[in-house]
């Protein structure tokens, strides 16, 4: 799928910023990540606990649903399988949402996945990045530090959410922040699912 141009986007080299609410500032005293929901006993870490998980550096091609698209960006981070070993699941479990920082709500944020597409080297939780014109840097407070999930090239970027706090593990879908607000469920960006209700547009 790499360098592969959805419907209806253009490619840009740089890397644009769009978030909902404030910019989240990092306490680390204050951070943990939650890890609950349909699991047999929940899982609390801390940042450094969280920082010691199996790395994995990645190339992953970005598309955004206001219609850019960049391609070959490399990400360190922590794979999302790495967070799926820490817990038992209870049967059943097929899809999540990961939470994330907005307007100081710890899980004011949400974004709705299947499970299934998740086990790859291709759904980080990154908190570096590079690409052709910048060298290896921490990502920036506006674009999602201190850890970000970035999800694979088959779904709008909007299913990444910034300043993580969790993730829950669900049996059923429930719609996160965006399709609640009528954004599609599926999101996949070679199919321009980007409204549950095709008359919508930006």
């Amino acid at each position: 799928m790499s360098n592969k141009l959805p419907p209806g986007q253009f490619e840009t080299d740089s890397w644009p910023i769009l978030h909902e609410g404030d910019v989240y500032r990092f306490e680390e005293d204050q951070w943990s990540f939650r890890l609950f929901g349909q699991v047999k006993e929940e899982r609390v870490l801390s940042y450094s606990e969280v920082m010691t998980l199996p790395k994995t550096t990645s190339t992953i091609d970005m598309h955004c649903v206001t219609t850019w698209s960049k391609f070959d960006t490399h990400f360190e981070g922590i794979a999302f399988r790495e967070f799926l070993n820490l817990v038992e699941l209870n049967p059943g479990v097929k899809y999540v949402k990961i939470y994330g920082y907005l307007e100081g709500h710890r899980f004011g944020y949400s974004a709705n996945l299947p499970l299934a597409p998740l086990q790859g080297d291709d759904a980080l939780f990154v908190y570096r990045w590079k690409d052709e014109n910048h060298e290896w840097q921490d990502l920036s407070p506006k674009h999602g530090y201190p850890l970000r999930f970035i999800p694979p090239a088959s779904f709008y970027l909007w299913k990444g959410s910034k300043w993580v706090s969790g993730i829950e593990f669900l049996t059923e879908d429930e719609a996160g922040y965006w399709e609640e607000r009528g954004y599609s469920m599926t999101a996949d960006p070679f199919k321009e699912e980007r409204f549950s209700d095709p008359r919508m547009s930006f």
